[in-house]
């Protein structure tokens, strides 16, 4: 064509007239920009339904604590820890009860014979009937010890439960914050890739002035196919998320609120330290550590003297008929039992390990929350940064395009990366946001509880 053109006119003619189709081109390409804003995302693009991308009016933290109400009632593991607090409850009781007299009465029937020196033989059907009423009066504590040790028991298994609470709200409050981050990632590649499309759109127009610039035409659709890819991996990404949700909280899903800025506020990590102490996890750690104790002073205890009182009458009908009554005080003195020095030391040891357990997880839990404070503070201080290289991104991408649909003084390349270069700083700004998010609702799970801190 160009060789066609320059055998009917003068190059340098061919040359202003190339030009001037060109610059009607990009003319028309800028309107169609201008038209197209990645903004004005539409109900659905390339087939696909947007509707679960929008988010509603919906008070996020309100939404959150109904979420974690649901959990909390389908929650099967936490069926089973409140079960186990109550078997433990049960058995306290049943150890505070030991104190208390016992009564039992027992019988037998049968044919019986009965001979002594100087006594004729009898012999025929008879019938024995006991009844015995027991108290354990003194026993060095052991019944105390035990009692102690069964209360402790029941105490660690209502804070196991607590603490199985804390953990399903902070999966529930976690799993609904990557909803979020997913929404917002997803309505961002959307608009990429709409706005690629609308590159892709001007470029066709330039094209048909100008055959030359096919190339770019390809690069913008691969560029676009590739935004579209990544949208269509969020989404697949936000699927994975609702399902497990739906295991937690039924199948049924609110509307999505917006969980951008709901857990931004980083708690003083001074606050967090003191009510670290009391969290469920370690008061579950330290009443295991009592328990214990208490059973290994029950052990202890087990080999001392033992004084109880005791009321028994029995009566015997048939042959030889007989009525008895016994009441008095008896002792029971341990005199060897074999393996009772290891019984007693492996208690002993049992509770000293308990010990330092318990002083490990604090340990481990107080260091824990200061590298998450770092963390959250960093990660907050980063996506401020990223927002002020957001504007500077946005004034780049503005006057590249201009340059480019306007004066020609920059390549599609430019206009390409500048809009690749914003977008990714708009997904880097999402994901600063929703991790620094991720990690204070850690941070509040450690100290007061999640659920606390959304009230």
């Amino acid at each position: 064509m160009q060789t066609r053109f320059a055998m009917i006119m003068p190059r340098a003619l061919f040359l202003r007239l190339l030009t001037v189709l060109s610059l009607l081109g990009l003319g028309v390409a800028a309107q169609a920009q201008t038209r197209c804003n990645e903004e004005d995302a539409g109900p659905s693009f390339g087939g696909r339904d947007l509707s679960m991308l929008d988010t509603s009016s919906a008070n996020p933290r309100a939404q959150l604590q109904d979420l974690v109400r649901d959990a909390i009632k389908y929650s099967k593991p936490l069926g089973s820890a409140r079960l186990l607090a109550e078997a433990a409850k049960a058995d306290m009781e049943q150890a505070l009860a030991a104190r208390k007299p016992t009564i039992n009465l027992s019988g037998n029937a049968g044919y019986a014979v009965s001979s002594a020196p100087n006594v004729p033989q009898t012999a025929g059907f008879q019938t024995t009937g006991t009844l015995s009423l027991n108290m354990t009066l003194y026993d060095f504590g052991q019944i105390k010890k035990v009692a102690e040790w069964r209360t402790e028991l029941a105490e660690a298994a209502k804070f196991s439960q607590e603490a199985t609470e804390e953990q399903l709200a902070l999966q529930t409050v976690a799993l609904a914050l990557d909803r979020g981050r997913y929404i917002l990632q997803a309505q961002i590649y959307q608009q990429y890739t709409r706005r690629m499309a609308c590159l892709v759109d001007s470029l066709e127009t330039i094209v048909k002035a100008d055959k030359g610039r096919a190339s770019e035409l390809v690069q913008a659709k691969k560029n676009m196919q590739q935004s579209d890819l990544a949208y269509v991996q969020t989404l697949d990404s936000l699927k994975g998320v609702e399902t497990r949700m739906k295991h937690l909280v039924g199948d049924k899903l609110p509307v999505p609120a917006s969980m951008s800025t709901v857990l931004l506020q980083v708690p003083e990590l001074n606050e967090v330290m003191a009510d670290m102490l009391q969290a469920a996890d370690i008061a579950g750690a330290a009443a295991q550590a009592r328990a214990q104790h208490r059973y290994a002073e029950s052990v202890a205890a087990s080999e001392k003297p033992q004084v109880s009182w005791t009321v028994t009458t029995s009566a015997v009908g048939g042959v030889a008929p007989s009525k008895t009554i016994l009441g008095g005080i008896g002792v029971n003195i341990p005199l060897y039992i074999p393996g009772a020095d290891s019984a007693r030391l492996a208690a002993q040891r049992r509770a000293e390990a308990q010990d330092l357990q318990r002083d490990e997880a604090i340990e481990a839990k107080r260091y824990r929350l200061m590298e998450m404070n770092d963390s959250a503070l960093a990660t907050i201080d980063r996506a401020k940064r990223i927002v002020d290289i957001l504007r500077n991104s946005d004034r780049v991408r503005f006057a590249t395009l201009q340059q480019w649909q306007q004066l020609g003084r920059r390549s599609l390349f430019d206009v390409m990366g500048a809009e690749g270069d914003y977008y990714s700083m708009r997904i880097a700004h999402v994901n600063a946001l929703f991790d620094a998010e991720q990690v204070v609702a850690t941070m509040w799970s450690m100290g007061r509880g999640v659920q606390a801190s959304l009230q």
